[in-house]
């Protein structure tokens, strides 16, 4: 069955709900079962209308064979609905500002056409999830019509526009009607188009208690979906999404790429030392629902328009900690562009260029060494640590801007070195040291002595000669 109700008409008497915080607590593991392709998986957010000259997802459906061969599991599309007219922003609007939860965005192509992208996928492995967007609608969305009691209200009446968003109109969730055409909607998407899950905006602007109530409905339509929230609140990963955004860490390597001198946008987000990792870890570690899994990331739609390129934010020290987001716990996010090593920003509400995918250069290479990095080892596994993925070993040294750390899981076994800091630094341990244990570099293929020092920017991956690459980057 896949319609999980058949809504008609709003009630004219909501039902107040009592609203519930995302409160950050130490939590019991997570109630949501994972599917088990997500543990090794490598997510690629598809910004549909940038990514090709036409805009559409026919076009993009022709980058599936090139990104399978990059070795991307997920292809997170953003939004697909129409785009509201009333109060648009730019030329052609936000993607976050829907029209019709139910309908395609005519630039996309057609339902059919969806549908085809979906399969195709499919037909290659990989998994689809959508953008969509929870907490608000598009200023002429139907719904306001036909069910205006379905909105936040001011004194005066008006719909809610949240922050500056004077675009989009701010749902009610204390209106059960409006929940169940939510949940609906949703169901729509898993059954008419057959995708894999939701990657859902400002997840924690709704209430937690919706998406506790919405998990297990639209698991019942479509058993093994994958849910990730926007977000870094360890609450909603105790019973509605797989995962959530890595903000925290995204928000740590600004600092420490500020620290270095290599952080070149005008907003001062601190100073840190890349030993800081140490305490980020261990306070996730105490907060989230066991066997929860977060996204690490470089670089997404909204830092890439809105707050500057990786190269802009961490200089010499991207590539560095590109290689941590696939390595430290989690699962690793690459944007549009991001294997192309485009430094630019995209336009957000207007047609852009596309990134130019061909000829292939050293970032596809360097991406789809680390995707097939994630895909081998067995210790990069997402989830709980010692039963998905291994514990971080870290190795300190006297230079706190060196991260240099290992995780080992039956018999998978991968060592990291990395210089997050300006200068080049002696490598000398304050205690225990790595053993060598006949580990090899695994983008040269080759058997070396682990380095006495690193450059700024510098890294090295060591792991076990079974999982090493046939040929030097």
């Amino acid at each position: 069955m896949c319609a999980i109700s058949s809504p008609a008409t709003a009630s004219s008497h909501a039902l107040a709900l009592p609203s519930e915080k995302n409160v950050t607590a130490k939590a019991a593991p997570t109630k949501v079962t994972h599917p088990e392709w997500s543990r090794d998986a490598v997510i690629y957010e598809v910004n549909w209308r940038q990514m090709t000259p036409e805009g559409t997802i026919a076009a993009v459906e022709k980058q599936i064979p090139r990104l399978k061969e990059l070795g991307v599991d997920i292809l997170w599309i953003m939004p697909v609905n129409p785009i509201s007219k009333e109060g648009r922003k730019g030329e052609l609007g936000s993607y976050y500002a829907s029209a019709d939860y139910k309908a395609l965005n005519p630039e996309l192509g057609t339902m059919d056409d969806f549908r085809h992208f979906v399969k195709t996928a499919h037909d290659n492995g990989m998994k689809v999830i959508i953008d969509w967007v929870p907490n608000h609608t598009g200023n002429d969305n139907w719904w306001l019509e036909y069910h205006p009691d379905f909105y936040k209200r001011d004194a005066s009446g008006e719909p809610v526009h949240p922050y500056e968003w004077t675009d989009v109109s701010q749902l009610d969730y204390s209106n059960p009607q409006m929940r169940r055409y939510m949940i609906d909607a949703m169901a729509h998407w898993l059954c008419d188009a057959d995708i894999d899950g939701f990657r859902c905006d400002v997840a924690s602007m709704v209430p937690v208690d919706f998406w506790n109530e919405a998990r297990p409905k639209l698991e019942a339509v479509k058993p093994g979906l994958f849910m990730l929230a926007e977000a870094s609140s360890p609450a909603l990963q105790a019973e509605g999404f797989d995962m959530g955004y890595n903000w925290p860490l995204a928000s740590l390597f600004k600092a420490i790429a500020n620290n270095a001198g290599q952080y070149t946008m005008p907003d001062d987000p601190g100073k840190k030392e890349a030993a800081a990792i140490d305490s980020l870890l261990a306070s996730q570690q105490a907060e989230y629902p066991g066997d929860t899994y977060l996204m690490n990331m470089i670089t997404n739609h909204d830092f890439n328009s809105w707050e500057g390129t990786e190269f802009q934010r961490f200089g010499n020290l991207a590539d560095a900690m590109a290689v941590l987001t696939y390595t430290l716990p989690g699962m690793p996010l690459i944007y549009t562009g991001q294997e192309t090593g485009l430094n630019r920003a995209l336009e957000f509400f207007k047609k852009d260029e596309a990134p130019q995918f061909e000829p292939r250069n050293s970032y596809f290479d360097f991406y789809q060494k680390l995707n097939a990095l994630k895909h081998s080892q067995k210790a990069l596994h997402a989830g709980a640590p010692g039963t998905h993925g291994g514990h971080i070993v870290r190795y300190p040294t006297k230079s706190p801007d060196l991260y240099i750390f290992s995780r080992q899981l039956d018999g998978s076994e991968v060592l990291v070195m990395t210089n997050l800091g300006s200068r080049t630094r002696k490598i000398k341990y304050l205690g225990e040291s790595p053993i060598a244990n006949d580990m090899i570099n695994y983008f040269t293929g080759k058997h070396e002595k682990y380095p006495s020092s690193l450059k700024p920017g510098e890294y090295r991956v060591y792991v076990r000669p079974k999982y090493a690459l046939n040929k030097p980057m």
